[in-house]
């Protein structure tokens, strides 16, 4: 590996990276054991033709999905050890004593500490981002400007749990203009933007994430956004279910005073309908993940524009030509086949759903099972929202250089934990790529540790984005105000009405002009004027 001076004694690309200090002795060696250091586990064996992996504090600067460049020392330090700094500090008579010789307090430009973010003085940059996805999500400003006057969620205490990009700040500063008061974490370890957090922290938001958190950050953030004094949550916005099942568990008495759930994602979804045939769910819940603009926009095109996006940036792919496998023929399926088959790429598809199996065929892909294809396939892609569809075993047989990743929610869907063991090496290639060797020399190239690729490893995009929002908030907004006993201890699906006025609200966008029933029309179908137009049971 290159050293971080070049020999004419200009600065290296790669101290360049590192904003003109050279890497520390050493750094290269301690990072090829990043992934298992964070985790708490043994790091792999180095590889003994000494490979060595690309430093931390260099790969940091190539995040595409988040900026995240800084001249401080104190970026080694944990968001963590500087928030419990805080907290420590406010235990003692001297504040400067209790903080000796460690990290600095973060405080935004008022005073303000209730957050854990990476660096508050990212804040400008982030500031700037959220307004870039402001002119991208139509939908969700124009609700929020024909809300925000009535104050819809005025006393709503909403405890969030979503990926924490520009397009979720969006969302935030949309339900406080609604009139709510917010505590929010992430529901992914990769997916957050620093900066993003940080401008949210500057304008007052307990905000607790950030790019990179250790499992046990994951968890600490979760309990963060649940626990302060003075403060119960009476709402939660969940996506992936992990917020809810913390309070559910750990504290019950909390989750008794919930007057309603909002639930994103395939995985919370099934945790919600598990608690509900159980009896054991003691509030009403709205499943969002199956309402018609979630499912049929932004699983179906957001999906279709970004998993090329983060194959793409993370291992410069040309498509054209490759085998593909996509496991899973669902709405996110959908969207990656279609993509993937326009850039020349044969595709195929497996699936347990013979109706979906179906569709795939009828499509003109070839609907096989992962064992028979998994010695060839260049492209291994998840989106099943299934535990174990790719087992060690698949791994095992993979040719070497396969791209190994997943589309769906959770991170269960790669059998990762099985490739920690002593024969393998890891290798740091980029920021959320790694090479996993085994004994024989053959690698694959797994990306984001198997969780969310195009949240981990690019963007996704904010008009879609902005559907889904504008989803969550309404869904929100109708739990919230709901009169006592309109909604049981139960899971509902978001009112038809609902999705259409949402879909409304991002037709001026396109210019779009919709056509009027008449009377006679209107009598003639049964229906109102102005909608439902279809009934509850329509799959578009």
């Amino acid at each position: 590996m290159a050293s971080a001076e070049a020999e004419d004694g200009q600065l290296s690309p790669r101290a360049s990276l590192n904003h003109g200090k050279p890497l520390h002795p050493g750094t290269a060696n301690r990072q090829i054991s990043f992934m298992d250091e964070r985790r708490g586990k043994t790091p792999p064996k180095r590889s003994s033709r000494g490979r060595r992996s690309v430093s931390q504090s260099s790969t940091d600067s190539y995040s595409s999905a988040s900026y995240s460049g800084s001249s401080s020392d104190e970026d080694d330090v944990s968001p963590r050890e500087k928030h419990q700094d805080a907290t420590s500090a406010q235990v003692h008579t001297n504040g400067a004593s209790a903080n000796k010789g460690r990290a600095k307090t973060q405080t935004n430009s008022k005073g303000f500490s209730d957050f854990c973010v990476k660096n508050i003085r990212q804040a400008a940059f982030g500031r700037r981002e959220i307004e870039i996805a402001e002119q991208e999500m139509p939908g969700l400003m124009a609700l929020r400007k024909r809300a925000s006057g009535d104050t819809p969620l005025k006393g709503a205490k909403i405890a969030g749990c979503t990926h924490l990009t520009a397009q979720a700040a969006v969302l935030i500063e949309t339900l406080v203009a609604c009139g709510a008061s917010v505590r929010w974490c992430a529901c992914n370890i990769y997916s957050t933007q620093n900066e993003v957090a940080a401008a949210l922290a500057e304008a007052g938001y307990p905000i607790f994430a950030w790019r990179g958190e250790t499992e046990d950050d994951f968890w600490w953030c979760i309990e963060k956004s649940i626990s302060s004094e003075g403060w119960q949550p009476n709402m939660i916005l969940d996506d992936g279910g992990d917020l809810t099942h913390v309070m559910y568990k750990k504290h019950p008495h909390m989750f008794g005073m919930i007057k309603g759930i909002v639930e994103e994602s395939v995985t919370g979804v099934h945790r919600l309908y598990q608690l509900s045939k159980s009896g054991t769910l003691t509030v009403p819940a709205m499943n969002v993940n199956d309402s018609v603009t979630k499912q049929k926009f932004d699983n179906l095109y957001s999906c279709r524009e970004s998993v090329l996006d983060a194959l793409k940036r993370t291992t410069d792919i040309m498509f054209g030509g490759k085998h593909v496998v996509v496991c899973g023929y669902g709405e996110v399926g959908k969207g990656c086949c279609s993509a993937l088959r326009g850039l020349g790429a044969i595709v195929c598809v497996t699936e347990i759903d013979p109706i979906c199996a179906l569709q795939a065929s009828m499509e003109g892909f070839k609907v096989v099972t992962l064992n028979e294809v998994i010695r060839q396939v260049d492209v291994v892609i998840t989106a099943s929202g299934n535990k174990n569809v790719v087992t060690r075993d698949h791994l095992d047989r993979m040719k070497t250089g396969c791209v190994v990743c997943n589309m769906g929610h959770s991170n269960t869907e790669i059998d990762v934990d099985s490739l920690r063991t002593p024969e393998l090496t890891w290798e740091k290639v980029r920021s959320q790529v790694d090479h996993v060797l085994w004994p024989d020399g053959k690698r694959i190239i797994l990306l984001a540790e198997g969780r969310l690729v195009n949240l981990s490893c690019s963007s996704v995009p904010s008009f879609v984005v902005s559907i889904t929002a504008a989803t969550q908030a309404l869904a929100l907004i109708e739990l919230f105000n709901a009169p006592a006993g309109r909604y049981k201890q139960d899971v509902y699906l978001l009112p038809k009405k609902m999705d259409e006025y949402v879909a409304s609200l991002h037709l001026p966008a396109f210019d779009a002009h919709l056509t009027e029933l008449s009377d006679e029309q209107a009598r003639y179908l049964g229906i109102g004027k102005a909608g439902p137009f279809k009934p509850n049971y329509y799959r578009y």
